[in-house]
């Protein structure tokens, strides 16, 4: 269950948030959102694909950390082995939400930070303070609103980025096949990637306008990125 909450330092001014890495505390995903803006970090150390949601059918960017539910390859006793934790993971428990102020006589929507009081994360005794003792926040709590930002117009550019994929016919489904060393095999299936066939048709005029709008660096990032299912698969036979 969650708990969202407007946050504010009266009501929290003792809440504390554990920064720390494990699966108890809601790391052990096999994957999460990401967007353009970090695919350079992102590509680094994962593989970039696409997921379209069942629900909506709305696409969205994703770097992957296991071949199935519940698995993160990157989790260990020492906590996450990758140097780049994505955003969208380190937000945990925060999350943006949208409050209705009046500022002479006018009505606008302003972003706020809500926290799940519910999250692992959260307690009154262990992690790091979100509020100072008399007022005002810590580096963390700023740290944690600059994040929310950079996730609000890096989801905003990235629907962007998917409509420009989708009318130029770029994605396609793949289902990506892994067998481990001790034999068994793992099928992923319901992904999308980059059709680098009909990438390499596009007219100059379009691949200059993907250019400019940043696209193309991100998604010659996203191929490029796909090395990385096999540094994947190493740590899968590592582990077992």
């Amino acid at each position: 269950m969650s708990q969202h909450v407007l946050l504010n330092s009266i009501d929290h001014k003792d809440l504390k948030v554990n920064t720390s890495r494990s699966a108890a505390l809601g790391d052990n995903l096999w994957f999460s959102v990401t967007f353009p803006q970090e695919f350079r970090s992102i590509q680094a150390h994962y593989p970039i694909f696409f997921h379209k949601d069942a629900a909506t059918g709305q696409f969205y960017s994703m770097a992957l950390f296991g071949f199935q539910q519940d698995e993160n390859l990157f989790l260990s006793d020492a906590g996450w082995s990758a140097s780049y934790v994505p955003l969208s993971v380190r937000r945990q428990p925060f999350l943006i939400g949208q409050q209705t102020v009046r500022e002479d006589g006018i009505e606008r929507q302003q972003r706020v930070i809500h926290v799940d009081l519910d999250h692992p994360r959260v307690s009154q005794t262990e992690g790091e303070a979100l509020f100072l003792p008399y007022g005002g926040n810590t580096p963390l709590l700023d740290e944690v609103g600059e994040m929310l930002e950079v996730i609000h117009h890096g989801l905003i550019d990235s629907q962007r980025f998917i409509d420009a994929l989708i009318e130029h016919e770029l994605l396609e489904s793949f289902t990506l096949d892994i067998e481990l060393d001790n034999g068994k095999k793992h099928q992923m299936i319901g992904f999308y990637t980059i059709n680098e066939n009909t990438l390499a048709t596009l007219s100059a005029d379009t691949l200059a306008t993907l250019h400019q709008q940043g696209y193309l660096q991100a998604i010659y990032m996203a191929l490029a990125s796909q090395s990385k299912v096999r540094d994947l698969l190493n740590l899968k036979n590592a582990q077992g």
